[in-house]
């Protein structure tokens, strides 16, 4: 584990990596929220201008308006361009500081015979809204308060300039106090949240796949099956079951780990001649859904179950299926010199909504398979209603 850091808000490199996600959505959710405030305050200010209130002089009305302007552009950009502000989060957090430190800035000089307040109360707000790193932060603002009594000390007397100083000082010491509060709290959230979603991601893979061959079990195949055929489908799809021929013999006379393996490997040429990318199986059920992917199962023992899609025809499935089969056909693992399968395949109709019928065609063509001599492909006869195509 890497050092604890103080940049990091007591946590350590890899622990902030691995929120960099969180930390950039939530700090687009704050840009909105400041923004928003800032549109806002403009707005007061310029009622404030029109009618002399408040100390508020009319000829500050453009300067007022001018800002209002502004936050409303930054507004509509951020509602716009939802994904860049997530992905570009850093950027554009610290343009929006650029836009509330200058505007703290020029509001003071605006009132050179005053000390000013609302730089002082847009650094605490900056410190309390964004997440970054303490480093980053504390150069930030600790730059911005440089700037500012720089202008302090160039627009007014003496006096006021030092009440500046003293003020920059305890807001400054007050932003970055807070600033490492809170974010060391959101942290500590995040740690928590990314905790709880890998225990879910995990279930959900002891739940939905086969520890030998990583394929779906029989539960998850048939419910995710089931969804796709209960959609609308108008694409070329097909069921195919597929059986290891002699898996017995295997067993018998190579032993029981021979045959493990003899069904890891059926499993792995599936998953790599279907090209099925399972880096991320937590998520697939739901991608194989949206994506149309292909997707396969082990229903026990030597038998496995495909869901095939993205075919244009049945010629294209019969070259994908004989290209699984020769695979497996070619097979060299210590005594194992080849593995033997039968299909059986069945072409989905669009009226087909029942799995289970499916299954039974499929395990139909199966059976002819395996009387016809084994190691071969064999597509159903009939047609969802029963009858002989």
């Amino acid at each position: 584990m890497s050092k604890r850091s103080a940049n990091y808000y007591g946590y350590d490199k890899d622990t902030y990596v691995r929120c960099l996600d969180l930390i950039h959505t939530t700090n687009r959710r704050h840009l909105e929220y400041v923004n928003v405030w800032f549109l806002l305050l403009n707005a007061m200010f310029i009622w404030f201008s029109l009618f002399n209130v408040f100390g508020v002089d009319k000829r500050n009305f453009r300067f007022y308006l001018i800002y209002f302007l502004i936050s409303l552009a930054f507004e509509v950009f951020l509602h716009t361009t939802r994904d860049f502000a997530v992905r570009h989060a850093r950027v554009v957090v610290i343009l929006n500081c650029a836009i509330l430190i200058s505007f703290g800035i020029l509001s003071s000089m605006a009132q050179p015979y005053m000390a000013a307040l609302m730089f002082h109360v847009l650094i605490v707000l900056i410190g309390v809204s964004y997440i970054d790193n303490m480093l980053m932060v504390t150069v930030l603002l600790s730059a911005a308060s440089v700037l500012f009594l720089f202008s302090s000390y160039q627009q007014k007397s003496l006096s006021i300039f030092y009440q500046d100083f003293y003020n920059t000082l305890i807001f400054l010491s007050l932003a970055l106090t807070l600033h490492y509060t809170f974010q060391r709290t959101r942290m500590q959230q995040f740690e928590t949240y990314q905790k709880n979603v890998q225990i879910q991601q995990e279930l959900e893979v002891k739940s939905s796949f086969d520890a030998l061959t990583s394929l779906l079990n029989r539960g998850r195949f048939f419910s995710l099956a089931g969804e796709v055929l209960h959609n609308p489908h108008d694409e070329y799809m097909a069921v195919c079951l597929l059986d290891l021929d002699s898996f017995k013999q295997i067993n018998d006379k190579l032993g029981h780990q021979m045959g493990d393996k003899a069904i890891q490997i059926a499993g792995t040429t599936i998953l790599e001649t279907l090209e099925i990318d399972l880096s991320e199986k937590w998520s697939f059920p739901e991608r194989a859904v949206k994506e149309r992917l292909s997707f396969a199962g082990r229903l026990g023992g030597d038998e496995f179950v495909i869901f095939l899609r993205g075919s244009e025809k049945k010629e294209h499935l019969e070259e994908l299926l004989q290209k699984m089969l020769t695979a497996l056909n070619q097979v060299e693992f210590g005594e194992l010199h080849g593995i033997h399968a039968s299909f059986g395949v069945v072409e989905i109709e669009p009226e087909d909504k029942d799995i289970d019928r499916i299954y039974n065609r499929a395990d139909d063509a199966l059976y002819e398979s395996k009387r016809a001599g084994k190691n071969q492909i064999t597509f159903s006869r009939k047609a969802s209603s029963g009858e002989e195509q």
